[in-house]
């Protein structure tokens, strides 16, 4: 159950105010509070400021003192007068760092200075709003908690002008305070995605923008400011999320006076949005998530949001188990081998039975028909009927595969309509994986793929589509305008029509695998697509990382074959197992080519993954500080604090003949726990002559597994086993 308080108002001296065209001469305080978080804004007719964005201040009586706390100095080589740069950070205020409102009127208008026009607020929402009369500007700033402590942002602009207003950039900015000292965000590539980088917060600002036109294998779907040693079980951070999938911006600023402050925004391309009279942008909101129980805590609080959503996945049903056919089959489309691959999912214990790319139109390879959805002839004479019944009689649902927004050249689609691409004038732009990009900003090509997707939709039972997009978006233009907001709010549309179509339909985001996975376009799909890499030593990591933000059981987790197909290495069949049993469980695997051995293994996984998924799929993700980095140690707490399930990961060889304690966090201190280990795709390979006493099982209080801990197996490099705990 989530605390959520009442804001508190506070008026100073009993000076007159009013609500609709403010005259505020003493400040009023606005105090959002929820699940332990606080926002402190001071509201006066010149300025409005958030003092405080962070730990629960708790109930005051009078806030002026804590106006006059925070009130800054005046340095010599600056100004004569404190400069408080307020929400919207005005240079017109004397303030140098980023404003949020980046923009001109024919060169003019380009400095405005917001007085407060109006402000309201709620039990979790603040609204203010300001103008500048002589710029022609209106800007509204929203602060909204949303749940567990998660505070969205954002900000409109209204051009009251008699002219266009060029808009370069409306961004959404929160103070840090001092003990902000480092910052943490994400990086990567193919098949590597989400790697963190750590970094001191220096003067200056580090801005880590995505020019491709979606939130690529390079985007940081969080960026973490953290007090000096933060970690993932302790330590304060503050987070700031982007809800948009296109181009973006996430930055940490340091001023030459010290002061910090952390910002996102989407990133506008030249001439991307230019106001005409009386019309407003709305930029795309952020979310703002502050724990003081490091990392883990981030993750609890935006988990406690998304999964608290109607639509969110677990409250429709469990994750099905799901096969994926492409590294079975890849183009290869044949009846017999689908249907002894849906035999085999069946003895396993698969849910979804999933065919990937090769269906429609002229798609023999990556080359040809991409934008002419229509169920192939050639290699589906009958459709696509008698494969859906054959995974329908074994006990599974059907997915299949789209790249709805691309097209290839050598495709029918393309040669009736070669100007239905994004591009810039007569140019046609630099082909990528053999492919060009709809331009979805233009209703009929909208509409084509639309209806194209939806008759598929209508004609068959698929109860789940794998969505690709598998290319950057290169000269991004509509009739030669910037259009990657409208290409974005189009897939969105798209998505959720849909939807409302097909009411049971679920949408998994794949973009070359681990590209576009961001938290607004969350709020659309059902699943993501990790990363192309099943390697599960890099799953490790990849994991890891992408669940600070997204929840495991939204986050496609498969076993892949013996042999990585992306890196080469092989893996055992119980360290794979491991792996993929904390997400959305599945298999990416030429199960027809299994062992018998191997088939066994694989069916007590899959039993022991639907036994545990409603743990998985609900609980609190406890990452442990190992001090090493051959290995880790991760779990899943039950709220109630009374199952857990964790994994001992073996990453690399460990320097010491024998292996540190497994300590293990998130249970009660005071509760007595069953503790053992468990092997339910088959043991990993020890490299011991003895093992350590607690493997079969032992009782310990939560207190003792923190403090004391468990003596690990000694295990070969890339293994994992699996430890049960249970209150007694």
């Amino acid at each position: 159950m989530q605390l959520r308080l009442h804001p508190v108002i506070v008026k100073l001296k009993l000076s007159p105010t009013k609500r609709l065209g403010c005259d505020l001469k003493t400040p009023n305080f606005v105090h959002l509070r929820q699940s332990g978080v606080s926002v402190l804004v001071s509201i006066t007719e010149d300025l409005t400021q958030v003092l405080h964005w962070g730990e629960d201040l708790g109930l005051q009586a009078d806030y002026q003192d804590y106006l006059l706390s925070t009130r800054e100095p005046s340095a010599h080589a600056e100004t004569d007068f404190p400069v408080e740069p307020g929400i919207w950070r005005e240079h017109a205020r004397a303030f140098t760092g980023a404003p949020v409102v980046v923009g001109h009127r024919s060169g003019e208008d380009f400095a405005p200075l917001f007085s407060l026009k109006d402000y309201s607020f709620s039990e979790t929402e603040l609204l203010v709003t300001g103008q500048d009369a002589a710029a022609g500007l209106e800007i509204e700033t929203r602060f909204s908690f949303l749940g567990s402590g998660v505070l969205e942002i954002s900000t409109k602009l209204l051009n009251l002008g008699a002219t266009e207003y060029v808009l370069n950039d409306l961004a959404n900015y929160m103070p840090l305070p001092d003990r902000a000292q480092q910052s943490m965000d994400f990086a990567g590539r193919w098949v590597k995605e989400r790697q963190p980088v750590s970094r001191e917060i220096q003067p200056g600002i580090v801005s880590r923008e995505v020019r491709e036109g979606r939130t690529g294998h390079d985007y940081t779907i969080l960026q973490l400011a953290m007090s000096k040693g933060a970690n993932f079980r302790s330590g304060e951070i503050w987070s700031f999320g982007l809800l948009f999938s296109g181009n973006s911006k996430h930055t940490i600023e340091q001023l030459q006076s010290g002061r910090k402050a952390i910002s996102a925004s989407e990133l506008l391309l030249p001439g991307e949005v230019i106001l005409a009279p009386l019309q407003s942008h709305q930029n795309a909101p952020v979310v703002a998530i502050y724990s003081a129980a490091g990392i883990d805590g981030i993750s609890a609080r935006s988990y406690g949001w998304l999964r608290a959503r109607k639509n969110h996945p677990t409250n429709i049903r469990p994750r099905p188990l799901t096969l994926n056919v492409w590294e079975a089959v890849y183009f290869d489309h044949n009846l017999e081998k689908l249907t002894e691959l849906a035999q085999v999912a069946k003895q396993i214990g698969v849910e979804r039975f999933v065919l990937d790319d090769g269906w429609f139109g002229s798609r023999r390879d990556d080359t040809t028909g991409l934008g002419d959805w229509v169920i192939s002839k050639d290699v589906w004479p009958d459709g696509l009927g008698p494969l859906i019944e054959i995974v329908k009689a074994n006990g599974m649902e059907f997915g299949l595969w789209f790249e709805g927004e691309m097209v290839n050249p050598d495709s029918d689609l393309y040669r009736q309509h070669p100007d239905w691409i994004l591009n810039v004038g007569e140019r046609v732009p630099a082909v990528s994986r053999g492919q060009l990009v709809l331009d979805l900003s233009n209703p009929d090509c909208y509409k084509h793929v639309f209806d194209q997707t939806d008759a598929v939709l209508r004609d068959n039972d698929i109860s789940y589509i794998k969505w690709d997009h598998n290319r950057p978006l290169v000269d991004p233009g509509h009739r030669s305008k910037a259009a990657v907001r409208t290409q974005t709010e189009a897939i969105y549309r798209l998505f959720a029509e849909l939807k409302k179509k097909h009411p049971a339909l679920e949408i998994e985001s794949c973009a070359s695998g681990g590209g576009r996975i961001d938290l607004g376009i969350a709020q659309v799909v059902d699943r993501f697509w990790v990363s192309d890499c099943n390697d599960a030593l890099e799953r490790q990591y990849i994991q890891r990382y992408t669940q600070i933000g997204i929840p495991p059981e939204m986050l496609g987790s498969h076993i892949g074959p013996t042999t990585s197909h992306t890196t080469g290495r092989t893996h055992t069949l119980a360290f794979r197992a491991v792996t993929a049993l904390f997400g959305h469980a599945g298999l990416e695997w030429d199960i027809t080519k299994t062992t018998p051995e191997e088939k066994v293994a694989l069916k007590s996984w899959a039993d022991y993954y639907k036994n545990k998924r409603g743990l998985l799929h609900s609980g609190d993700v406890v990452r442990m500080e190992t001090d090493l980095d051959s290995t880790f140690v991760h779990g899943v707490v039950s709220k109630d604090k009374a199952t857990a399930l964790f994994a001992y990961v073996t990453l690399q060889a460990q320097a010491g003949s024998r292996p540190n304690s497994i300590v293990i966090d998130g249970l009660d201190p005071e509760k007595s726990y069953s503790v053992k280990a468990v092997f339910p795709a088959g043991q990993p390979v020890f490299q011991q002559r003895t093992a350590p006493g607690w493997l079969d099982g032992v009782v310990l209080t939560g207190k003792a597994l923190s403090q004391i801990g468990l003596r690990p197996p000694i295990l070969f490099p890339e293994s994992a086993l699996l430890i049960e705990i249970e209150a007694i």
